[in-house]
């Protein structure tokens, strides 16, 4: 079976996403984890390390600059899942406005940053990378403060890494996290609704505040 970027809106829609077994790999298969990794929007830890850094604003921030940039640095690695037809399929979706990407540069270089997919209130993370220190955790935190004022309830992270787990992700069941997925698939939320954050201070200060009040 083909492929298709409406294929690919339904196969999230219906909880699975695809992957490659290697770059080189002209396959892809569905995956549908039995435990699944989220990262709660109203959870997000903020280290005191971190925050110093979102301070800092030594860079620059931008959303859907460069998505396929975004991309290629995802799969700049020893072993990568992204092969030529899922980077295609994503630049598909980009030009659909149903994949985003938010980078982070220093010096005028993109050192950092995520990519995912959305449907209705679910925002689908794929990917991220750093060239620089915490660079793909900035990126995180200026996502989920953009995506929590922007009416998003669902950050599926596909899997719970140590990365992320330091960020506040955790895993939930497969049935949990289709309950989730399905609540907020009843709804619409438009990353592009809201600006970018003025200051990385600001980020960090809302995000601290909401995890303390958990």
């Amino acid at each position: 079976m083909d492929v298709t970027p409406e294929l690919l809106l339904h196969a999230y829609r219906s909880g699975i996403f695809p992957m490659a077994e290697r770059r080189d790999d002209p396959e892809i298969f569905w995956v549908d984890p039995r435990r699944r990794g989220i990262l709660p929007l109203d959870g997000f830890h903020v280290s005191r390390s971190l925050a110093k850094r979102l301070g800092r604003m030594n860079y620059e921030v931008t959303l859907n600059r460069d998505f396929e940039g975004v991309i290629d640095g995802c799969a700049d690695r020893q072993e990568t899942w992204i092969n030529d037809e899922i980077r295609a399929l994503y630049g598909a979706l980009f030009e659909l406005e149903q994949a985003h990407s938010l980078e982070i540069w220093q010096d005028g270089a993109l050192v950092g940053g995520v990519y995912g997919v959305t449907v209705g209130r679910a925002f689908c993370g794929e990917s991220m990378f750093s060239r620089i220190t915490d660079a793909s955790k900035m990126a995180l935190a200026w996502l989920v403060d953009l995506l929590r004022r922007s009416g998003f309830i669902l950050f599926d992270t596909q899997f719970l890494t140590p990365h992320l787990a330091t960020l506040g992700a955790r895993e939930i069941t497969r049935a949990d996290y289709r309950l989730r997925l399905a609540e907020a698939l009843e709804g619409t939320a438009d990353i592009l609704s809201k600006p970018l954050a003025a200051h990385g201070s600001e980020v960090a200060a809302r995000l601290r505040r909401l995890d303390q009040a958990r």
